[in-house]
Order: structure tokens, then C-alpha cells, then sequence
């Protein structure tokens, strides 16, 4: 398949869950991207349009870890803990576009493990 296609695929799906996942204060949006490097993670109020919290690889303290899924899940892990310590119990997870396995999956389920409710 064509890259621009491909392309054009991933950004067709991620416009069709981003209709209908929307994040508020008391539940938000859990936004999961990976790059070929790195891995970001963001609690969003789309209401208010603030992010509440964040988590990256490419935080100074976070040195090491690759956008792979023993990375993905030591993410998962901090993303919990930084929820947690913004007050969020709930949220809506919103994968951006990707398939919901491998990488994501481990993400998803080490949030999880932390006591994020998915």
C-alpha cells in the first residue's frame, strides 16, 4: 500500500473516534500517541479544552524507554501515577487512530493496573 495512503487511512480513523470520544472534567480523554521514538499520553478536557495531565518519554526523568511495548508499558504505569495525582479516577481512552494491540494494549492495561478505570 501507498504511504500516502496509509496515511490517509489512520487519518480518516482517527477523525472517526475523535466524533465520538469527548473528555470532561469528571471523565477525560486519555490521549494515546506513538511515534517511531517516543510516546505520549495525555489527560484531556475537551470542555474546557485544558490538558490535566501529561506523560512522555521524553521527560528528563523518564530516560531510557523506547516508543516499544515494554515501554509502552512502564508509560501505562507513570500515566496512572500522574492521574492519580490530578484527581482522575475515570477515562475515556482514545487510542488515535491506532489498533487496539500490541503496543496499545499495554498501555491500556498497565493504566489499568495503576487504578485508572478505562
Amino acid at each position: 500500500m501507498r504511504a500516502d495512503k496509509k496515511r490517509d487511512l489512520v487519518k480518516r480513523r482517527r477523525w472517526r473516534i475523535r466524533k465520538k470520544v469527548v473528555g470532561t472534567v469528571e471523565r477525560p480523554r486519555m490521549s494515546v500517541r506513538f511515534t517511531n521514538k517516543n510516546i505520549y499520553v495525555q489527560f484531556i478536557d475537551d470542555d474546557a479544552g485544558n490538558t490535566l495531565a501529561s506523560v512522555s518519554t521524553r521527560a528528563k526523568s523518564v530516560d531510557g524507554l523506547a516508543a516499544n511495548t515494554a515501554g509502552a508499558g512502564e508509560i501505562g504505569k507513570l500515566a496512572g501515577e500522574a492521574a492519580k495525582s490530578a484527581g482522575i479516577k475515570t477515562v475515556v481512552f482514545d487510542r488515535s487512530g491506532a489498533r487496539f494491540h500490541g503496543k496499545i494494549k499495554a498501555l491500556a492495561d498497565a493504566a489499568r493496573e495503576a487504578g485508572i478505570s478505562i
